[in-house]
């Protein structure tokens, strides 16, 4: 077992058993004109200033309300921590716009700073899914580097290609070899509703576009893993009020809950919405902003990730520089889908690495 920090003992028990008392207090941000929310959260019976972490939410409707989120970020304070999550509203709307990292990142430093409760020293930030990578390329960026201490990502991706032909087929290539998973539904639903209509021939397919994004709503909204059979008949109303002649292209991202999609037509559409994705926006593909970050960045992926698949985090680590200090955990403990139960006698050997990989977490600020 590894020598373990009071930060890292006092995370454990506090997510295991329930966090130590805590203060979670509201504030608004100034997000380049914009006022958006943020929750900070800190502990109850110890004096100020803390050592703080920006926490940045994914492509999800809880925001920052998701249940997995406030666990970790009151376990984290519970090690004596303050932590900030800023809401980004249009990803509550499920809307990929990378570009609002920085400048939210950038508003929940300057928050925090107002506030008084945070030590005057370079915070912590932690990425979680579609947000990991952003969260990462931030501490590249000239405006914020000197802020920044290190960065973190949990469940991130790199390649728009092989993360899209994931979520449509299942299938993604590690360094040694390919591996097949079935995907949670819910990525492509995401995918399709942002740019499908970026696809050259289906401009006109909107129709398809906002059902899949009514579909993710739902799922955000009612919390069913996203094969839930409950979903069968959501999809077929949904099919009912579109065009005919788009609802192959429907059928395609909705495969019931008993089935996966055609897989040559997946894999081809897979790449087309990678390229609509970069024309749409550039800065969805992170590889460009992450040769900038000068680090210490550590990464963090569930081996059986059924959103985005853990070959991602190996990208991610080689798309750094060698002076972001990088670091590398996948494991079994954790994922984004919660339809597996938890693999006891298989995941249990890995929870020194991960304890050692949780200590250096911890130790950034």
């Amino acid at each position: 077992m590894p020598m373990l920090t009071k930060r890292s003992l006092r995370y454990m028990r506090a997510w295991l058993t329930g966090p130590d008392p805590v203060i979670e207090d509201e504030i608004l941000l100034d997000r380049d004109g914009t006022s958006v929310p943020a929750t900070m959260v800190r502990p109850r019976n110890r004096p100020g200033p803390f050592p703080a972490w920006v926490v940045m939410h994914g492509i999800t409707r809880p925001g920052r309300e998701h249940e997995q989120l406030v666990r970790f970020t009151r376990a984290v304070a519970s090690c004596g921590v303050l932590t900030i999550i800023p809401e980004v509203p249009e990803w509550r709307e499920l809307s990929l716009v990378p570009h609002l990292s920085a400048p939210t990142i950038r508003a929940a430093i300057v928050g925090l700073r107002e506030t008084g409760m945070a030590v005057d020293e370079p915070v912590g930030v932690i990425g979680f899914s579609f947000g990991a990578p952003h969260a990462i390329a931030s501490s590249g960026h000239e405006d914020l580097k000197d802020d920044i201490a290190g960065t973190v990502g949990f469940g991130g991706y790199c390649s728009l290609e092989s993360t899209f032909r994931f979520m449509m087929t299942g299938v993604h290539q590690s360094l040694t070899r390919a591996h097949q998973l079935r995907p949670d539904p819910y990525g492509r639903w995401i995918a399709g509703a942002n740019y499908l209509t970026g696809v050259p021939g289906y401009e006109a397919a909107t129709d398809v576009a906002a059902a899949l994004r009514a579909l993710a709503a739902y799922s955000g909204d009612s919390g069913y893993p996203a094969w839930d059979v409950r979903y069968d008949p959501v999809i077929q109303r949904l099919r009912e009020g579109i065009d005919e002649s788009h609802r192959h292209l429907f059928d395609l991202f909705t495969a019931p809950s008993t089935a996966d999609p055609d897989a040559p037509a997946a894999a081809d559409i897979a790449d087309e919405l990678a390229t609509a994705a970069r024309t749409a926006d550039p800065e969805i593909d992170p590889t460009a902003a992450l040769s900038r970050v000068e680090g210490p960045v550590h990464i963090l992926h569930g081996r059986l990730d059924h959103l985005i698949p853990f070959s991602e985090a190996y990208r991610l680590r080689d798309a750094l520089p060698a002076r972001s200090r990088s670091r590398l955990t996948v494991t079994r403990l954790f994922g984004h889908s919660g339809q597996d139960p938890f693999p006891f006698k298989r995941a249990i050997a890995e929870v020194p690495r991960f304890s050692t990989a949780l200590s250096e977490v911890l130790s950034l600020v």
